[in-house]
């Protein structure tokens, strides 16, 4: 028996290490044992010699191991380097040692001493072979001395009655030594087989795993392109529609032209859903913390329902309640994406009676608050069914719905998921025939406790804005057309280019007082000219530059800045967004960025 340190989990691992390092990993996963057992054999020992031969026979065992424990050590990472005989050698050498032990007791002409002798000669022979189960052979050379010593026993038996009775000891041994060798390795077998068919499993899910990975990729990629590809021909149909709003319409016409309009909107903001749902999912929704005021947030939520409420009917009531603090630090588009969210579905799903819009606050810290958007209604409740599965995606409540009311079933999955995100939740709860009511929690930090100063609002007179030059560069003509239409009717020139080689010429042709940048065209893409555009020396290396592009992601807006642009419009093209960006232009490219630089480029 050999001492045990962290070489024994090296050698575990490799089987291919070969008989010397399966023999030395078994001897060294034992540590401080071995010289436990030499104790109990020198107390047995004790029964049959004097106690001093007992201790000497004990301090030759331990300074034999502990030699024995610093060459396997020193010479463990050299056995497939030809020591792999080493190990056994050295085993045998010391073996010799406890071999002795038998000996004493056999000869000692104790009463006790010959059965001792036996128990200990067989009790070698199985610690040794238990130990090295897994390598019978090095067991076997190790294990030597105590077949000498059994030789010797035998050899003092010779010629009398006891020397067969000896001998017939010893086919029982060797029988018992190979059932323990032999059950070993059929259940090592059986171990080996079933890692091998681990290991397989574990390579088919990596497998699996990295398909699921690039299936995830392409469709976040797919949903990329489809996002432009919707929203390019959406701002025809929308611009177009915008255009022919502001001109002389018949009732009739003007009734099939808002059927227009509210439909693109319906489109659009099942797009946005599913672009959402993909971002959550790659984890690459983003969310900003800036300073919010609660009084403006609770009117920006809640001012577009109370319209919609009146028109069906239903009273809306809107409440502030508890430690509401007047400016908070989070991300309002999302909070507003959230509760807007709660309330759209209860204004659709209440068909008479009211909705209950409440906030209520509480102080956790002086610099901490933790509010909750209460939305309650009077529709006609959710069954505890289908509350289980209200907030799985692309699922909603009853089947009819979709053909009542239309939409994905991706609303409140998204709401929750952007919940969990600000590190809040959504919760509800409803009963059959009496409402239902939705909360979201979420905390936020507090950066005034009181009422802020009133700023002062600063309208832009539309009539104020000067007669603009401005350069539209734009790959789509239905696009192109919408865009000078509008600025024709604005008093504005446009001079049009199709991609972004003509607009870098036609910059360095002649000044402009704008100009608006498509992103994705033929020959050269906008930020590509843009950037051309700013490091040449023509005469519009300081003109403002509106990117505008159908991506709505905040990853493209950051890339439309970085490349030299002062502010980025989404597509389809909000005419009075753009109209008030082209107020400013004639203040030059710090007019156009705003007071809040680049971030308030991108808000815009």
């Amino acid at each position: 028996m050999v001492e045990s340190d962290g070489v024994g989990k090296a050698f575990a691992g490799d089987r291919r290490a070969g008989d010397p390092a399966q023999a030395l990993t078994a001897i060294l996963q034992t540590q401080y044992l071995r010289y436990v057992i030499i104790a109990t054999w020198a107390v047995g020992l004790l029964g049959t010699v004097a106690w001093w031969q007992a201790l000497i026979w004990f301090v030759i065992t331990v300074a034999a191991g502990s030699i024995r424990g610093v060459v396997e050590h020193k010479l463990s990472h050299r056995v497939d380097v030809g020591w792999g005989m080493v190990f056994p050698a050295v085993g045998a050498v010391t073996t010799a040692a406890w071999a002795v032990a038998p000996l004493m007791a056999w000869f000692s002409h104790a009463a006790f001493g010959r059965p001792l002798a036996i128990a200990l000669i067989i009790s070698g022979f199985v610690l040794v072979f238990a130990q090295l189960r897994s390598s019978p052979r090095q067991a076997m050379i190790i294990s030597s001395p105590y077949a000498a010593a059994s030789g010797i026993i035998l050899l003092s038996l010779w010629g009398k009655p006891e020397f067969w009775s000896m001998l017939a000891v010893l086919p029982f041994t060797a029988a018992c030594l190979f059932v323990l060798v032999t059950m070993t390795m059929l259940r090592e077998q059986r171990i080996e087989a079933f890692q091998a068919h681990q290991a397989h499993l574990i390579e088919e899910l990596e497998t699996a795993r990295d398909r699921a990975n690039a299936a995830n990729e392409a469709k976040s990629n797919f949903l990329g392109v489809i996002s432009h590809e919707l929203r390019t021909p959406m701002n025809g149909v929308l611009g177009a529609a915008q255009l022919l709003s502001a001109t002389r319409l018949e009732g009739t016409q003007r009734e099939y032209l808002s059927i227009i309009r509210n439909s693109g909107d319906n489109l659009l903001s099942l797009l946005n859903d599913i672009l959402d749902m993909t971002k959550i999912e790659a984890g690459k929704m983003t969310f900003e913390v800036v300073d919010v005021v609660v009084e403006d947030l609770q009117r920006r939520i809640s001012g577009p329902f109370e319209a919609q409420a009146e028109a069906k009917g239903l009273t809306f009531i809107s409440e502030l309640e508890g430690e509401i603090p007047a400016v908070v630090r989070g991300d309002p588009l999302r909070v507003c994406q959230v509760v807007q969210n709660l309330l759209s579905n209860a204004v659709k799903f209440t068909d008479e009676g009211q909705i209950r819009y409440l906030v209520r606050g509480h102080r956790i810290s002086d610099r901490r608050v933790g509010f909750e958007f209460s939305v309650k209604d009077s529709g006609s409740g959710i069954s505890p069914e289908d509350l289980e599965r209200l907030f799985q995606p692309f699922t909603q409540v009853d089947a009819s719905s979709t053909r009542r009311f239309g939409g994905t079933g991706l609303g409140l999955t998204i709401a929750r998921r952007m919940a969990n995100i600000m590190h809040g939740d959504i919760t509800v709860t409803s009963k059959v025939g009496e409402g239902s009511c939705f909360t979201l929690t979420v905390e936020a930090e507090v950066v005034e406790w009181g009422r802020p100063a009133a700023q002062e609002v600063v309208e832009v007179q539309a009539e104020s804005t000067p007669c603009l030059r401005v350069l539209v560069v734009e790959d789509h003509p239905v696009n192109r057309m919408i865009l000078e239409a509008w600025m024709s009717t604005a008093s504005h020139v446009a001079i049009t280019a199709e991609d972004g080689q003509l607009a870098v010429e036609a910059a360095q042709a002649q000044p402009f007082d704008l100009i608006i940048m498509d992103v994705n065209m033929p020959v050269m893409d906008g930020l590509t000219a843009t950037r051309l555009i700013r490091d040449g020396d023509g005469p519009n290396a300081d003109t403002p530059i509106v990117v505008l592009s159908a991506s709505a992601r905040k990853e493209d807006h950051l890339a439309g800045l970085s490349a030299g642009a002062d502010a980025y419009l989404t597509k389809p093209i909000d005419f009075g967004a753009l109209a008030e960006m082209m107020s400013r232009a004639s203040g030059g490219r710090e007019a156009v960025r705003g007071p809040g630089g680049a971030e308030q480029s991108v808000a815009a």
